[in-house]
């Protein structure tokens, strides 16, 4: 194909999940030629087909099972629902269409060309995409945003082959509700799906490589975590490391290094992750990678070659769907704009679907202490809360960090029902100015009677009155 017939765009972005879809509509609503490569089948990246979408839709399926074999109404009216695993896992799917569908409605509404296989650099300009079929086809780009994800990381002695073996990935397809389950790894992953489990009432064990859950999360919140895992039946080992994984005909065994054996129907690894960037030919365009396969950049999200961007879980922590969605946005407007509002990026709030889930935004009681911030905690157990009485969900708090002097909110820390959803109200003070970033906004503010929302109003007054 000669070099004329090659077309050209002023931005090329690799991967169809949040980070390249972000990066592309950015683009392409400033008037920039935009084309994406996706070398899936279907649109959406792994946020659609193997992680977020997924992931929860199963975990609101146990909720809503549990929930109904729970509820002493329901119970004294006989009513009990026993859906094996991939009945519930059924649901999933009508969700995920829905998403590919409206997601491919945006690249055409917009004029942005899909251009279907895999990418690769030939320089730092010009990329080959080879198609299913093997045809190779040239783009030259202006500029290109790498948004190619993460996948499982797979210790090469770890065989995933096994039935009895599985990743986040695999877990998805797991054809029966297994009676005992071990998850290796504690991170996010690890937490969410042994909550699931659990909740399917199998027995867990959660061996964690560190000295706690979630290291990056408030202290009280991680306490909190663990004391309610342990209270459901999880049994939590800390400090351990696998020494082999062994497949057998009915189970998987886990051998620690400590000595310590395992034996379970299944088990699932998730401890760690690593970037997509393999056979991306980033070598051709002056590019490389650590030992996680994640790209480094700088603060506005270029690589070493700066018309070359990275977003998402190919640049690491935080690794979330919301973070590489705006990551995509920002390193679209900086490269075509310059100027870009930073805070775009600052201040990601972090939502871990754990049953009860857990959400967070701004800093730790842990940070302000090592910073020598005189802070103040606000408390408001779920417990207290009216809304929580009615719905039965009265596991969990809400906790506030404020100044003790300006009375600046420094962070908000939420453990329990609609936690993710009800961080959004701390993170839009949190994310003001003072005077307007002040726990008074939540003291002098009429929320509605009964909500979850009110948990602010009395952790407020709770924090306030510490001050006297």
């Amino acid at each position: 194909m000669g070099m004329a017939s090659e077309p050209s765009f002023d931005l090329v972005v690799i991967g169809s999940g949040p980070g390249g879809e972000g990066a592309a509509m950015q683009a392409a609503k400033q008037g920039r030629s935009v084309a994406i490569i996706e070398r899936y089948g279907k649109l959406g990246g792994g946020c659609v087909h193997w992680g977020t979408i997924p992931s929860k839709s199963l975990r609101y399926m146990i909720f809503r099972m549990t929930d109904t074999n729970s509820n002493p109404v329901f119970r004294a009216a006989g009513a009990s629902l026993k859906l094996d695993f991939p009945e519930l896992r059924k649901a999933a799917g009508s969700v995920i269409q829905r998403q590919v569908d409206m997601r491919t409605g945006f690249y055409e509404r917009n004029s942005v060309p899909i251009l279907r296989g895999h990418a690769r650099f030939l320089d730092a300009k010009t990329l080959e995409v080879e198609e299913p079929s093997g045809v190779r086809r040239r783009v030259q780009a202006g500029a290109v945003v790498i948004a190619t994800g993460s996948r499982p990381y797979r210790p090469p002695d770890v065989d995933f082959s096994h039935p009895r073996i599985f990743d986040s990935d695999t877990i998805l397809n797991l054809n029966f509700t297994p009676q005992s389950v071990t998850v290796y790894g504690a991170g996010v992953i690890g937490c969410e799906y042994t909550t699931m489990f659990r909740n399917l009432n199998c027995k867990v064990n959660l061996i964690n490589t560190r000295a706690k859950l979630l290291e990056f999360l408030d202290d009280e919140i991680i306490d909190a975590l663990a004391y309610h895992m342990r209270d459901r039946g999880v049994l939590i080992r800390h400090n351990e490391t696998y020494d082999r994984i062994t497949g057998t005909d009915d189970g998987a065994v886990l051998s620690l290094c400590s000595g310590k054996q395992l034996k379970t129907d299944i088990l699932l690894w998730a401890n760690g992750r690593s970037g997509n960037t393999q056979d991306l030919g980033l070598e051709n365009a002056g590019l490389a990678v650590n030992s996680r396969g994640h790209l480094e950049v700088n603060d506005d999200l270029q690589t070493a070659v700066p018309h070359i961007y990275a977003v998402g879980d190919v640049i690491g922590f935080p690794s979330l769907a919301s973070a590489a969605y705006v990551q995509g946005r920002y390193a679209a407007g900086h490269c075509f704009r310059g100027d870009v509002q930073r805070t775009m990026t600052h201040e990601i709030p972090t939502g871990i679907y754990t049953s009860p889930e857990i959400s967070s935004v701004g800093r730790t009681e842990r940070e302000l202490t090592a910073a020598k911030i005189p802070y103040e905690i606000g408390h408001a157990q779920y417990k207290n809360l009216a809304r929580a009485q009615i719905t039965g969900q009265t596991v969990g708090m809400l906790k506030l960090l404020f100044h003790r002097d300006t009375l600046e909110v420094l962070g908000v820390h939420c453990f329990g029902a609609n936690a993710a959803e009800i961080i959004h109200i701390g993170q839009a003070i949190l994310a003001q100015r003072p005077p307007a970033n002040s726990l008074l906004y939540f003291i002098n503010t009429t929320f509605n009677y009964p909500t979850m929302a009110e948990a602010y109003r009395v952790a407020a007054l709770n924090g306030y009155n510490r001050l006297f």
